[in-house]
């Protein structure tokens, strides 16, 4: 069985290179993106293959989630026009890196809510919370960030019937806010490595990384949101890869790292 398993995420990630090849032309792009969307199903179903029937998963809870994600993803497809992709673009890249998050999050929550499972080994205990945080750093700072910029590329946004536009802010003071931002994540990994267990730090870098977000994109303006957007799609592959790590999952890893360097390279175009 592990072997089939192996293969189904070998195919997964074939799917996805060559479906990424032939994005590179309008042609085949189409195509591209179908090959993509089957090396998706492979991916999930050869997931649920290896967690098993066993006791203790909650298959409805998890098919509940396939069609409730499917119909949704379905219905703001159709509905958005040509026009308003960008901004569905810039709302799927934050869902993406929230999803990562959210991952990371429920794997170390393990750890708070029964000690016992907390790995003995060091390395791995530190590769895992490593991992972790720059997982919720990267995919919460892409959902905060791709939020806004989905409001930028709109104009604003309608709060009880009025329109407000997004404004665009930032003083240079803001630049070393910034850094002492990405410094302060940075100090809470590493005092949760010694207290994997300390829930004050997983809620403390949730909190900068989402604020983080919002200031990194805040003082662009509306014209420079695609080239954002962009940088955000590379951030939510990165997430996805990061979070690959933590939970061992090879495809993750793999489909992570082809968003994350091509949309760097998309950005630097």
């Amino acid at each position: 069985m592990e072997d089939w398993i192996a293969l189904g995420y070998l195919l997964s990630a074939a799917l996805f290179i060559f479906g990424l090849k032939k994005l590179g032309h309008p042609r085949t792009a189409p195509f591209g993106n179908q090959l993509g969307a089957l090396g998706m199903l492979v991916a999930v179903v050869t997931t649920i293959l290896q967690m098993g029937l066993g006791d203790g998963i909650e298959w409805v809870l998890i098919g509940a989630g396939l069609v409730i994600g499917s119909l949704i993803g379905l219905w703001m497809a159709i509905r958005v026009e040509m026009t308003g992709m960008p901004e569905l673009v810039a709302l799927f890249n934050g869902f993406g890196g929230a999803a990562s998050a959210l991952v990371a999050l429920s794997e170390v929550w393990r750890y708070m809510e029964d000690p016992s499972n907390v790995p003995t080994n060091q390395l791995e205990i530190t590769v895992i919370m490593v991992a972790a945080g720059l997982s919720a750093l990267v995919g919460w700072m892409t959902l905060t960030g791709s939020l806004l910029a989905m409001f930028k590329l709109k104009g604003g946004v309608s709060i009880f019937g009025k329109w407000i536009k997004t404004p665009t802010w930032g003083p240079v003071w803001l630049n070393p806010v910034k850094v002492m931002m990405v410094v302060g994540v940075a100090v809470l990994i590493y005092l949760s490595i010694d207290a994997p267990t300390d829930e004050n730090y997983l809620w403390g870098i949730i909190g900068i990384s989402s604020l983080l977000g919002i200031v990194l994109v805040l003082p662009i303006g509306g014209a420079d949101m695609p080239v954002v957007v962009s940088l955000l799609n590379s951030l939510s592959g990165i997430a996805a890869a990061f979070t690959g790590f933590i939970i061992g999952n090879s495809v993750l890893i793999v489909a992570g790292s082809l968003v994350g360097a091509s949309g760097l390279i998309l950005t630097f175009i």
